[in-house]
C-alpha cells in the first residue's frame, strides 16, 4: 500500500522552511501588504507580515500528510454475511481549504461513506482524511475525489461515497461577489457507482 498518507502527494520529505525562509517569505509579504493599502507600522499591524505567513503555512498543513491516519481494525461483519449494503456514514465534517485559483478560502461540510471489505477505519480517522486534502490549494471537485481514493486506497473499501457543500470566498468577495451559494459535489467509487439504492440511502442519510 502506498505511503501516500504519511508523506505529501508531492515527491520529496514534506516542507522544511528555516527561520530564513519564513524571514524572507515576511518580507515580500510586507511588501505586498503595504502596496495593498495596509498601514504596517501600528501596534497591531507590525506583526502581520509574520502571523499572515503563519497562518498561510498551518492552512496548508496537508502537504505534511499525516502519520496517524492508519488506523484500521477487522471488520465486526458475522461470518456469512456478505455485507454489500452495510454503509458507514460520518458527517458533517467541517473543513476549510485555500482555492487554488486565487489562494481565497472556501468552507463547508464533507458527508463520507463507505462500504468496508475485511477491515474498518477509526470513525476520527474519516475527519483526517477530508483535512490532510482539504488543508492543501486545491478545488472542490478534486478534494472530493481525492478523499474517495485515499479513503479507497487506505481501507480497502469497496465502495466509497463523498459529498461536499461549500461556500466560496473567490465569489463572494470578488468577482460576480455571490452572497450564499452554496456549491455541492458528489464523487461515487466501487459498489456506489453501481447500485442506485446504495447512493439513494447515502444521500438520504447526509440531507
Amino acid at each position: 500500500m502506498s505511503n501516500v498518507f504519511e508523506l505529501p502527494a508531492h515527491e520529496g520529505e514534506g516542507r522544511d522552511l528555516a527561520p530564513a525562509d519564513f524571514a524572507r517569505l515576511e518580507h515580500h509579504a510586507a511588501e505586498i501588504l503595504g502596496a495593498l493599502g495596509l498601514d504596517l507600522d501600528t501596534p497591531g499591524t507590525r506583526d502581520t507580515p509574520r502571523r499572515f505567513i503563519r497562518a498561510l503555512y498551518d492552512a496548508t498543513a496537508g502537504y505534511d500528510g499525516d502519520a496517524k491516519l492508519r488506523t484500521l481494525f477487522p471488520t465486526e461483519r458475522p461470518e456469512g454475511v456478505e455485507g454489500r449494503h452495510a454503509q458507514i456514514v460520518e458527517g458533517p465534517i467541517g473543513f476549510y481549504a485555500l482555492c487554488e485559483h486565487h489562494a481565497l478560502p472556501f468552507h463547508g461540510r464533507a458527508y463520507v461513506g463507505y462500504v468496508s471489505g475485511d477491515e474498518i477505519l477509526g470513525i476520527s480517522k474519516l475527519t483526517r482524511l477530508v483535512r490532510l486534502y482539504a488543508r492543501r490549494f486545491t478545488v472542490q471537485e478534486r478534494l472530493a475525489e481525492e478523499i474517495a481514493d485515499g479513503l479507497r486506497e487506505l481501507a480497502a473499501a469497496r465502495g466509497v461515497a463523498v459529498r461536499l457543500e461549500a461556500a466560496h470566498m473567490c465569489t463572494a468577495m470578488r468577482g460576480v461577489e455571490e452572497d450564499g451559494s452554496v456549491t455541492a459535489t458528489t464523487v461515487w467509487r466501487g459498489l456506489y457507482d453501481e447500485n442506485d439504492s446504495l447512493r439513494s440511502e447515502f444521500l438520504t442519510l447526509t440531507r
